[in-house]
């Protein structure tokens, strides 16, 4: 548990390791999750909901959860899309 801890902080806090955030799903829709570097946050797309990053922890407690209006889903899945293409 120690060695995980340390791995989530050494990235800043913000973002997660890539192998976490290939696991994770989303408690509400069991769908995968992705995360927008833009907000720190895991996002749901099934689900519209947005999912905070606190030090590298992700919290996906539904009641922590954020949802999503339509022009917040666009606007970082356009952000993603060119985090990754750059």
């Amino acid at each position: 548990m120690r060695r995980t801890a340390a791995l989530l902080s050494t990235h800043g806090g913000r973002s997660i390791p890539r192998a976490l955030a290939d696991v994770l799903v989303c408690p509400l829709s069991k769908q995968p999750l992705r995360y927008c570097e833009a907000t720190g946050s895991l996002v749901s797309d099934a689900a519209g909901v947005s999912f905070p990053v606190l030090d590298g922890i992700p919290s996906l407690v539904p009641k922590d959860g954020k949802l999503l209006d339509d022009q917040e889903v666009k606007s970082e899945q356009e952000s993603s899309t060119t985090d990754s293409s750059g």
